[in-house]
């Protein structure tokens, strides 16, 4: 963008180019040295998002060279994916020379009755040192075996993964709080857990190489849900930097995937034979659509199950049956409802190559299993006494994770049509503490209560009727059933013609059919099978092709703050500035892009600007974000500073034009952002990433 000779345009006034020859602070909280004042002479088509107060500069789209980027590709020899779940994790991975061939993880040691080991719970133990010890079924079997009075000692954590979705202020010194009350930094907590999943990646494909495999030549993936925001995804890029998976010198080595992104990305691949159809109106197999529910998804299991052996799945490499009825331009919505969050996201296909585009922003919350976990210890607390509940997790943190992971196979054994009841089992330090604690026994406060529909069985069970179970479900479902209604009815929605319904929560036939009879007239309601390793299958065929995904929803409004001619009647008095004769409009928000906006991958957008005066030699330019679209000042509520451009030019030649040309890049598209500042005139350049951790 080319600086005219006479006159330069800011923000829609003349400026005289001797002005340029003055001194100007640009005023954040004190004043900073070589500021930048925007020096773009186009008007913008960007007003019809409403006018801010200023006019907006115009962007230039640059497209990133997609030859350098496959030049990249080539450096890893195979893409391992990891799904980090609040409940449950795995990993699986693809040699790039193979990429039909997707092999998921060894089967872990461990595990519960009734429960699928394809993955092992997201549990992690340190020793009373702090150091780490254990993960998953190991962390909770050894947990679970020491002694009440040594157990206290050690660092028990789970389900922490959802503290990134809560945390309001995320930083890299935020806590967690373990099963005996210690704090330890959630940083190191996350990165272990990492650390842990890369020695044993790294461990099984040296076993199956028969050479020691190299870090460097490992493409990492890690999938992250599309609703967190900004922060709590550079916690987990910081997490695994921390736990030796890339570096920031080689960001590209790790990927940040979309966990319902993923999903999409495999659901693609899906032939007739890989999916449950929820939708079908004629009789399947025998069984009508009702049936269809439970006994088809049964089937489905036994399918996966007997298949498990071998681990390794084939993904032809041709677009599935189901993607073969989508035309250009039709949309579906990919339902990912986990153990923590569930997550929603509306892709359109574009054909040929099948790609992806985002639709309607990422939408969901904290409807995961784990709120039919919560209403379970209500129910607890209900019978017992909360203050009863809250001494036995602390004084007996190991029999409490026994009684949860009873609860959680009883849980995955809930059905509409069943009939028999449930028993869970209560573990004897439960039964021995609560006559200690209460005076009386388990089965008197059972009596007692006044819930009817739960017994007590001579076998030392709780005994739950079907709708006690099916009642604890519905508070979560319907949660998520409201969403989904919620998101139906907004206009970029409209004729959806599939829901896939993919995560571990799909795996509930209760959930089935409450968006099957919710949403069946609507659209197609899809299950693929295995439905709990979509994503972890999604993520591998992201990182083996991850300009796949075309267009985002940019998550929030980003820009630069500058100085703009004050114009009187529609700048803030409190925002004049009057120097050497000029006034000055400060703390004006330059806008990049705005929250909700389509971006391509890899799209980046330039502005110029120049210095303030001529003759310094350092330049910053301060980024901000904010999660409204339309922002003003860079002081106004929810605008946060995500990063600083800090321009050196020391030792440049003295001979540079007045009106020095700054340019300013950010590339959007990808789950990070990266920022750039080019001194034209001498092709100086800094660069950032954008940070939402440290500012």
């Amino acid at each position: 963008m080319g600086i005219p000779q006479k006159v330069t345009c800011i923000s829609g006034s003349l400026l005289h180019p001797s002005l340029w020859n003055q001194w100007y602070t640009w005023p954040y909280g004190g004043s900073l040295r070589g500021d930048a004042v925007s020096t773009s002479t186009y008007s913008s088509p960007a007003k019809s998002l409403g006018d801010p107060g200023i006019t907006p500069l115009s962007p230039s789209h640059i497209v990133k060279d997609s030859d350098a980027e496959d030049a990249v590709e080539q450096l890893f020899l195979v893409v391992v994916a990891i799904d980090f779940g609040t409940t449950s994790s795995g990993y699986a991975y693809s040699f790039t020379k193979e990429p039909e061939c997707i092999h998921v993880m060894r089967r872990w040691e461990g595990g519960d009755p009734g429960v699928s080991n394809q993955k092992t719970p997201t549990t992690i133990l340190l020793t009373p040192e702090r150091k780490f010890h254990s993960f998953g079924y190991a962390a909770r079997d050894f947990y679970h075996d020491l002694d009440p009075n040594e157990s206290k000692h050690w660092l028990y954590f789970e389900k922490f993964k959802m503290k990134l979705h809560t945390t309001g202020n995320l930083t890299m010194e935020t806590d967690l709080t373990a099963a005996n009350g210690k704090k330890v930094k959630a940083l190191e907590i996350f990165a272990y857990a990492l650390q842990f999943f890369k020695e044993q990646a790294l461990k099984e494909l040296s076993d199956q190489a028969g050479s020691d495999f190299e870090n460097t030549e490992v493409r990492w993936v890690i999938t992250v849900p599309a609703i967190w925001k900004q922060p709590a995804k550079q916690f987990m890029r910081q997490a695994a930097y921390k736990a030796g998976m890339a570096t920031p010198e080689n960001p590209e080595q790790l990927i940040i995937a979309l966990e319902p992104e993923a999903a999409s990305i495999y659901c693609r691949k899906l032939r007739l034979h890989q999916m449950i159809d929820l939708s079908s109106r004629a009789p399947v197999n025998g069984y009508s659509p009702s049936d269809t529910i439970g006994t088809g998804f049964t089937q489905a299991k036994e399918h996966v199950r007997r298949n498990r052996q071998s681990r390794t799945f084939l993904v032809e490499n041709v677009i599935g049956e189901i993607w073969s009825e989508l035309e250009e331009g039709d949309r579906y919505i990919v339902v990912d409802s986990g153990g923590g969050t569930v997550d929603m996201t509306v892709h359109q296909i574009r054909l040929p190559e099948g790609h992806l585009k985002e639709l309607y922003k990422a939408t969901g919350g904290p409807y995961g299993s784990l709120g039919v976990d919560y209403e379970f210890e209500k129910l607890l607390c209900k019978i017992f006494g909360e203050d009863f509940i809250e001494q036995f997790k602390i004084k007996r943190p190991a029999a409490w994770v026994d009684l949860m992971i009873a609860f959680e196979s009883r849980k995955r054994a809930a059905a509409p049509d069943r009939t028999n009841p449930l028993n869970i089992t209560l573990p004897f330090s439960f039964i021995d503490y609560y006559k200690k604690f209460r005076g009386h026994s388990v089965e008197h406060a059972l009596r007692k209560s006044n819930v009817d529909f739960v017994k007590w069985s001579s076998q030392g069970m709780l005994r739950m009727s079907p709708d006690a179970m099916n009642a604890l479900f519905k508070p979560t479902i319907d949660q998520i059933v409201q969403h989904l209604s919620d998101v139906f009815e907004k206009p970029e929605v409209t004729n959806v013609k599939f829901l896939f319904l993919v995560g571990g929560f799909a795996e509930s036939p209760l959930l089935q059919q409450a968006v099957q009879g919710a949403f069946g007239s609507r659209c197609r309601v899809i299950i693929p099978q295995d439905v709990g390793l979509t994503i972890l299958k999604g993520a591998v065929l992201f990182g083996l092709d991850p300009a796949v995904i075309k267009v985002r929803r940019s998550p929030l409004t980003y820009g630069v703050g500058v100085l703009n001619r004050f114009v009187e009647g529609k700048h803030p008095p409190e925002k004049l500035l009057v120097k050497d004769g000029t006034r000055w409009c400060t703390d004006v928000f330059d806008k990049f892009i705005s929250a909700d906006q389509s971006v391509a991958l890899g799209e980046t957008v330039t502005r110029s600007y120049t210095p303030a005066k001529p003759s310094q030699l350092v330049i910053v330019i301060n980024i901000y974000s904010s999660e409204q679209d339309n922002v003003s000042f860079i002081t106004e509520s929810g605008v946060k500073k995500c990063g600083t451009l800090r321009l050196d030019l020391t030792g440049t030649d003295a001979s540079v034009p007045n009106r020095r040309e700054i340019k300013t890049l950010m590339q959007f598209g990808d789950t990070e952002i990266k920022a750039m500042a080019i001194d034209v005139a001498t092709s100086k350049s800094v660069k950032v990433g954008i940070d939402f951790l440290n500012y």
